[in-house]
């Protein structure tokens, strides 16, 4: 029996089916957006747009500095039709350079700056001295976080919508700081007097999809002004203690992903259709899809597949077995390697197997060859195919990918690429602090739109939110704002379930995956309490000295923990540990809240006060928790929740605490 991704993809087999009574062509509705905002629940609807859009009136006027990789100007998604006059209180300037003259600023790019201390000469020759985009990252980034809405978008008829930011009608703010075609060539000097000038130029949010652990510091003088620093936390998941920027005056965003898919059917020579995933589209002029002799390739290595002709063949992939250097290697290198391997062959496509490991926009590089992903579970039935066939005679046909969106997709889940904690800096932050949309994400680039998934497609999905909740709540301080999406984020999908954790094997996500949880906007522009925090507390704990081309910062000897974060991490619980925590009342006056607790594995937590009452002259109120060990054990990391509520407003924390018996913890056999 085919299954619903096969009858969707290929329609075209359906009238053939005894069972059908008719087919009908295909009709085009329009959707709101490429789907990752929409999946948020921001909807852009013109007759009922999404509660937070219309409040925050879609972000008019807030400022987001963007320091990565430039811009490209001429995108659609950077036209300032219907802005009114750039806002007053704007002291940037638009800097020209090659291939960029003051006409490229705008009503929406209101300000670019470029940057070039310790950038390698070589590297600077192959981009553009100027805050012009080479390679597109930084576009993407921007479009995503404040892009102006932009009818009509797609990846070659994939993913089809209208792609905007989170934020449309926010003000955009250049600061080039990443160079190169890879725009990885960036240092701490760009970067940090990209910080500088924005803090000067006087923008709203700073997004930096950007990762290095001496990065983060640099943001303190801007987060003490009152700007919100929004990080990503990279892409070595999901090898834990990989997460990077875990400053705890910044915000680090995890990469989830959305309720799409690209399915893409393989009909094997007896009929048999099965489901992968790609981006694989028909190019202008090419024929419909047939039969093509299919070829066993190994691991399609040099060594494996010297010798073996390919032409005109659709070559069947596999990654190693683990165990494998999960960092520099993996199915990604191997996917890599294959995908250049079999066109130098004269191969027509290629079918790679591969763990959960979220390579899927890696196939968009596949120019001129479909290249599918697929499971092992579906590797061992083409192999069983190929196996029961002559060897010449083993055929089969791969359809170009649809798009599919919907509550079918068990979404969101946090993404194998997205790094995870325990910080390694700083163990007693709980870092990310949360998730949003980092898989597959559409947005612009150069003149056209591309899919790109990472944590930087992630952190821009939450500078576009925070600038919305800045537009509603113009005197939060960042850690006001950091609170209201950690305590408001979902930890279930729409079914109630777990959020779950792509990687080696699957699992139930936790706060080293996604900090707080997925991030949910509308509830966070009324979290009913905040953990606020003073920025001057932030120097009781760690001393630092900024400069404008250097950031030093040395941790005292009090711990993290104590600081009023909306998350509490225990490294080292071998006695009972009382901290304190401090709320703000932002709802309705007259409040009343009541502890909830699920205490982590082995550890028992008391809450004192444990019912809250607020009303007109008690807006903030101090409580304590107390964690104490159960049992005396050299542990590991447990997790659990502190959670306020009133019957309409949900505040809830993340817990982890990790019992040992030893000054020195190391988790080895």
């Amino acid at each position: 029996m085919l299954s619903l991704h096969t009858m969707i993809c290929s329609p075209v087999f359906l009238e053939e089916l005894p069972e059908v009574i008719s087919v009908e062509p295909n009709r085009q509705y329009t959707m709101a957006t490429t789907r990752s905002w929409d999946f948020l629940g921001l909807g852009l609807n013109s007759q009922m747009p999404s509660d937070l859009l219309r409040r925050s009136n879609y972000g008019e006027d807030i400022i987001i500095g963007v320091v990565d990789s430039g811009i490209w100007p001429e995108s659609r998604s950077f036209s300032d039709e219907g802005y009114g006059p750039v806002p007053s209180r704007w002291k940037g300037k638009c800097e020209v350079g090659q291939a960029w003259n003051r006409s490229n600023c705008n009503r929406k790019i209101i300000g670019a700056r470029f940057y070039t201390t310790g950038v390698d000469e070589e590297v600077l020759k192959v981009d553009y001295l100027s805050p012009r985009d080479v390679n597109g990252h930084g576009t993407h980034v921007a479009s995503t976080a404040a892009g102006s809405v932009v009818e009509d978008v797609s990846f070659h008829g994939l993913a089809a919508g209208t792609a905007r930011g989170g934020a449309p009608r926010a003000r955009i703010a250049v600061y080039k700081s990443a160079w190169g075609t890879g725009g990885g060539a960036l240092n701490s000097a760009t970067v940090l007097a990209a910080i500088d000038d924005a803090i000067h130029d006087g923008v709203d949010v700073l997004s930096l999809s950007l990762t290095a652990d001496d990065k983060s510091f640099g943001a303190l003088h801007a987060v003490q002004k009152g700007i919100t620093v929004v990080y990503a936390a990279g892409n070595n998941g999901p090898v834990p203690q990989t997460v990077a920027n875990t400053a705890p005056w910044v915000i680090t965003v995890a990469a989830s992903k959305v309720d799409r898919s690209f399915p893409t059917v393989i009909t094997l020579g007896n009929n048999q259709s099965i489901v992968g995933q790609s981006f694989y589209y028909l190019r202008k002029n090419s024929t419909q899809s047939t039969y093509r002799n299919l070829q066993y390739g190994g691991g399609c290595t040099a060594d494996v597949l010297n010798g073996t002709d390919l032409k005109g063949k659709i070559v069947l992939c596999m990654s190693p077995f683990p165990p494998f250097p999960l960092q520099t290697e993996g199915p990604f290198a191997y996917f890599n390697s294959a995908y250049l391997k079999v066109p130098e062959g004269g191969g027509f496509g290629l079918i790679f197997a591969q763990y959960m490991t979220d390579t899927q926009d890696l196939t968009t590089t596949c120019e001129g060859i479909p290249c599918v992903l697929i499971d092992y579970n579906t590797f061992n039935q083409i192999i069983t195919y190929i196996g029961a066939s002559a060897a010449s005679s083993a055929v089969a046909k791969i359809e170009p990918a649809c798009s599919v969106t919907g509550k079918g997709i068990i979404a969101p889940k946090v993404a194998a690429f997205s790094s995870r904690g325990p910080s390694i800096q700083y163990d007693d932050i709980i870092k990310p602090d949360i998730a949003a949309p980092g898989a597959n994400i559409l947005a612009a680039a150069r003149n056209s739109y591309w899919i790109t998934s990472g944590t930087s497609m992630a952190a821009p999905h939450v500078s576009g939110i925070i600038a919305l909740l800045k537009a509603i709540h113009p005197n939060w301080s960042p850690a006001a704002l950091k609170s209201a999406i950690v305590t408001t984020a979902s930890v279930t999908n729409e079914h109630g379930m777990p959020i779950l954790a792509e990687g080696l094997p699957r699992k139930i996500a936790d706060p080293f995956d996604y900090g707080g949880g997925n991030i949910d906007p509308n509830k966070a522009a009324d979290p009913g309490l905040i953990y606020d925090i003073d920025p001057r507390d932030y120097n009781d704990f760690f001393r630092c000295t900024i400069t404008r081309t250097s950031a030093r910062c040395n941790k005292t000897s009090v711990s993290g923990y104590n600081l009023n974060l909306p998350s509490i991490s225990i490294p080292e619980l071998r006695h009972p540990i009382t901290i304190s925590r401090t709320v703000t009342n932002v709802g309705e006056v007259d409040a009343i809240y009541h502890a909830s607790i699920q205490s982590p594995l082995g550890v028992k937590i008391d809450v004192e006060p444990s019912v809250l009452v607020f009303n007109a002259a008690r807006k903030v109120i101090k409580f304590e928790v107390k964690l104490s060990p159960m049992w005396r054990l050299q542990g590991d990391y447990t997790f659990g929740s502190l959670t306020w509520q009133n019957g309409q407003k949900i505040v809830r924390i993340p817990i982890a605490a990790r019992m040992t018996t030893y000054d020195f913890y190391a988790d080895v056999a």
